[in-house]
């Protein structure tokens, strides 16, 4: 699963679509992290899943 990375440009465009806030890609996990929302959206297949019910929770 890890080393298929994501487009650099999307990177860059994309937000939390909860919060409009910036994301932090996790290469080894694999997935786009919101620190504000406490949400991690996961990459599959080198595509990001902008979806908050796909979001996995972040532990405080």
């Amino acid at each position: 699963m890890a080393g298929q990375d994501v487009d650099p440009k999307l990177l860059e465009i994309l937000v939390c679509p909860l919060t409009k806030g910036p994301l932090q890609y996790d290469r080894k996990k694999q997935e786009l992290v919101s620190r504000k929302a406490k949400l991690a959206y996961p990459i599959r297949d080198g595509i990001p899943i902008m979806l908050v019910d796909e979001a996995r929770e972040l532990a405080d």
